[in-house]
Formats: structure tokens, sequence, C-alpha cells
């Protein structure tokens, strides 16, 4: 009679070991993972070729456009190892997937650790980024409106505070600076009053100049850092869910690539046990 034998390679019972369930619920897990760093690297080009030749190498280093595309491309690389590997049935493709997860979640713990830790150091560095920023202000368009986000947001102006905005070279309160905009501060220091039917876009004209408690009438004196510090104070609750919320897809992902592993291992043993009794019956 035709047909094949229940324990030959390759009939169903050797593929019983491995779940659709699982198989198609990572690889739905990763596509649509897959599609939104597609939509994060396409944003990140489009950001990129829409400025300005002269400022396109001006400010990497702080460019959200980059930040946006390098996080992407990760995401892509990963999630297509995901995807492909889940399909595929490919356990080298898996194990990639799980380990660059498993890195990047520790990564992310040993960063929080840390950064408890070594709080001041942390403090440090965020200064030097945010000093950074100011610095190339005017030289990208998608960095000055986050700046000018985080300063409305937060109410602060400046890193520490609001004369940090000499270091930018339009704001210089320098005598020989021919700017414009010279010992100012951005508009988004500016304190805002809702009863006013005009707003004077240039109420930070020549701030700088004027001491912290004259100032303080007309613009935010305080910095950001310390805003952003007394925030994350008083959001720990809202942080730490935040936190949860992204560890948990790549503990799901970890998770289901392990099972899918284990079940493909399982596959490839029956297969090889069933190989070897048939070519050997009185084994």
């Amino acid at each position: 009679m035709g047909g094949r034998r229940r324990d030959a390679p390759g009939s169903d019972e050797d593929y019983s070991f491995v779940s659709p369930v699982v198989k198609y619920l990572l690889f739905l897990f990763n596509f649509i993972f897959w599609i939104i760093s597609l939509v994060m690297v396409a944003i990140g080009v489009y950001a990129r070729m829409m400025k300005h030749a002269e400022a396109a190498l001006a400010c990497l280093s702080v460019d959200p456009a980059v930040m946006l595309m390098v996080v992407g491309v990760l995401m892509f690389i990963i999630t297509f190892c995901g995807c492909v590997g889940s399909l595929r049935e490919n356990i080298c493709l898996l194990n990639t997937f799980c380990i660059c997860l498993t890195v990047i979640f520790l990564l992310q713990l040993a960063a929080g650790i840390l950064g408890f830790i070594f709080s001041d150091k942390a403090r440090t560095r965020v200064t030097d980024m945010i000093n950074n920023a100011i610095v190339h202000y005017r030289e990208d368009i998608d960095l000055q409106n986050l700046i000018d986000f985080g300063q409305k947001e937060f109410g602060c102006c400046g890193g520490v505070t609001y004369t940090d905005w000499s270091q930018n070279i339009y704001f210089n309160c320098k005598q020989d600076n021919p700017s414009r905009e010279r010992c100012s501060v951005p508009f988004s220091c500016c304190i805002i009053s809702k009863d006013k039917e005009v707003i004077n876009t240039m109420c930070g004209q020549g701030m700088q100049e004027l001491e912290y408690i004259e100032a303080g009438d007309h613009i935010h004196t305080n910095g950001c850092i310390d805003k952003m510090v007394n925030w994350i104070h008083s959001n720990l609750f809202l942080l730490g869910g935040i936190a949860l919320g992204l560890a948990i897809p790549q503990l799901v992902g970890i998770l289901l690539s392990q099972i899918l592993i284990n079940q493909i291992k399982d596959q490839i043993e029956l297969q090889n046990y069933n190989l070897k009794h048939r070519s050997d019956p009185w084994s």
C-alpha cells in the first residue's frame, strides 16, 4: 500500500513537538515591531534629508533623527531574525534574536542600576549632553524643537541656569558678538501669561544681562536639570510602569523564542532517533 509510515521522517508525528501557536505568536510579535522599526527608519531618513546640507554633519551626536535611525536599524535587524527564524524554524536565527534581546535587557537593567548608584556622574553626563545641545541649538531644527519642548514643559531655561545659553554663538554675551540675539535666551524660556492677548515673542531679548531675580519676572531662570530631577522623583511610579512596559515585550520575546528553540531541538532529536532505528531495526 502507498503512503508514508507514521514513524518516517517528515510525518505529522515528527512535527508534533513544534506548537503552531508559539511559532506564529512569535512571528506576529516580531512582525509588529519590524513594521515599527521600518517606520522609525523612514522618519529618521526623511528628517535628515529635509535638513540643510551644511547641517548634515554638524551635530550627529545630538541629532534626534540619527538616534531614531540607529534604534530603528537595530530593531529591524533583531526583529528580522525573529520573523524569519520563527517561520523557518531556524535555531541559529532564533538564538541570535534571543541573545540580542537578552543583552539589550541586561544593558537596560545595568544602566538603570548604575544610574541610580552613580547619580552624580549620571547628572554630570546629562549636563554635558544638554550643554552640547545648547551649542548646536540653531544648527538642527529637530534638536531645536526638542529643546524648546523640554523648556516649555518643565518651565526651565538652560542646563543649570539661564546663563548657560551664552555657550551658543548666537546668544553669547561677548561684546564683539554681532548677533541680534546677543545675551538673549530662546522664546521657550519665557513666562507666558495667559491673560495677554498679544504674546511678545522677543521676551527673551537681553535677559542674560539682567540679575537673577529681575530676569525671573520675565523668564524661567532655573535650569532644566534640577527640574528634570525633581520631576523624576515625583513620578517614580510612572517611570517604573514605563520601564516595566518596555521590559515585558522583551521578556515575552525571550520566553517564546526559548520555547520554540526547545521544541525544534526535540523535533530534530526525534527525527534522528527515527532515522537511526529505521536504518538499524535491531538496535
